[in-house]
């Protein structure tokens, strides 16, 4: 990467960051310093030690975790030319800031630096606990045809499930595969004799329809295997490369799953954006994200087969979604913890020290898990969640003990 690019990107969110006012400055700089190991003190912080106990390690999985590079070294990864060019700065800049927040912003080594910090930050956590990692199929027609110049990022299945061949214990793989493909039935197969524990879509990126009928043969072949379904819903800033119909990530276009009987987790609870409501017709009232995603979860019909991933909700815009859930106990039984990784390397967009202020977090606890943000981002995130609490209430372990969600149906 010309680090050139990378330095005009910074500037332009450091403009962005005033904008958004004083409170929402970041509080340790732009960029991830990328420092290792954990310091000792770090490690034996009594906040550290309280965030473990109780917890199964061997149980406790982050279920939201991306792969990401520019294909070097044969992964086969392809990113939108755009997102390379100066003349595309806001997708330049995130790019950027996407390989930096993941430590791999050095030219030549990107794609095996991603792997090698992502593995240096889980031999931070305790022994047992794994990462469910994610491909991420192309673009493709409603005539299922692929369109290259449209996808703003493949990451092949074949590169995801290699890797998680080599570490299997400390990674997972969730596959990616397009229900517009002709082929699309036969990859799930594929995909699940080679160790796939779920399907991971992001409609607006990828360019389909989750209440089309033609998914139905894809959802009755996710439902005859009790194969999850993790899809986007809400609004998705981060790939606007090629693709990008946002109205793609109304939750309610996931209705269709849930009554084909697949089991149906909404990443990061569909805690961004507006949508409209599609239960009053195609004109409906435009209604925030996350009520659609309530109205769904409160079904009690469909609730049951419907979960939500905490991935990226500490993030300052998310945070009140947060809250909102922690104040759903008879939801916990159905949220799975995620990282949303490498998102917790974006220095800007959290603050622990935000948090305490809202009484979210003990502020004796601040300086420590803000520490270990510099060093490990992945422990970070899971602090924020872990230590999280209102009204002396927090998550349950099950929220993190996620491993027995994913278990493997007989094919």
């Amino acid at each position: 990467m010309n680090r050139r690019h990378f330095l005009l990107g910074a500037l332009g969110l450091g403009a962005a960051a005033a904008w958004w006012g004083r409170d929402y400055l970041p509080e340790d700089g732009f960029t991830n310093p990328c420092l290792s190991p954990l310091p000792p003190e770090l490690a034996r912080s009594r906040w550290l030690r309280a965030a473990w106990e109780g917890l199964d390690p061997h149980k406790v999985w982050d279920v939201h975790v991306h792969i990401a590079g520019l294909g070097e070294g044969g992964s086969g990864i392809r990113i939108h030319p755009h997102m390379q060019q100066l003349s595309h700065p806001i997708l330049l800049l995130q790019k950027n800031l996407f390989l930096n927040a993941a430590c791999a912003d050095v030219a030549g080594r990107v794609d095996a630096d991603y792997v090698h910090r992502l593995l240096a930050l889980m031999a931070e956590l305790p022994a047992g606990c794994r990462l469910l990692i994610y491909a991420m199929d192309a673009f493709h027609h409603p005539d299922g045809r692929r369109d290259d110049a449209r996808t703003a990022l493949y990451v092949p299945n074949a590169y995801v499930r290699r890797l998680a061949g080599q570490h299997p214990e400390r990674l997972s793989w969730a596959a990616s595969i397009h229900p517009y493909r002709k082929d699309a039935v036969e990859a799930l197969k594929g995909a699940l004799a080679q160790g796939a524990v779920a399907v991971k879509w992001l409609p607006s990126s990828m360019g389909m329809d989750p209440a089309s009928p033609r998914c139905d043969a894809f959802y009755a072949a996710l439902a005859e295997h009790d194969l999850p379904l993790i899809s986007h819903a809400g609004a998705e800033w981060a790939l606007m490369a090629g693709g990008d119909e946002q109205s793609l990530n109304n939750p309610l276009r996931l209705r269709r799953a849930l009554e084909q009987g697949v089991r149906v987790v909404v990443a990061h609870c569909a805690s961004l954006g507006w949508d409209v409501d599609l239960d009053q017709g195609q004109n409906g009232p435009w209604v925030s994200s996350f009520d659609l995603f309530a109205r769904l979860m409160d079904d009690p019909e469909l609730g049951p087969r419907l979960y939500g991933d905490l991935s990226a909700m500490p993030q300052y815009a998310r945070l009140p979604k947060l809250v909102k859930v922690l104040e759903r106990p008879e939801w916990h039984d159905r949220l799975l913890n995620g990282s949303d990784y490498p998102l917790p390397g974006l220095f800007p967009i959290y603050s622990a020290h935000l948090m305490a202020q809202r009484g979210l977090l003990d502020p004796a606890a601040v300086p420590m898990v803000w520490s270990v943000r510099r060093y490990n981002p992945l422990l970070f995130d899971f602090l924020l969640k872990r230590l999280m609490h209102k009204d002396g209430r927090g998550f349950p372990a099950g929220v993190f003990e996620t491993a027995g969600f994913f278990r493997r149906a007989s094919m």
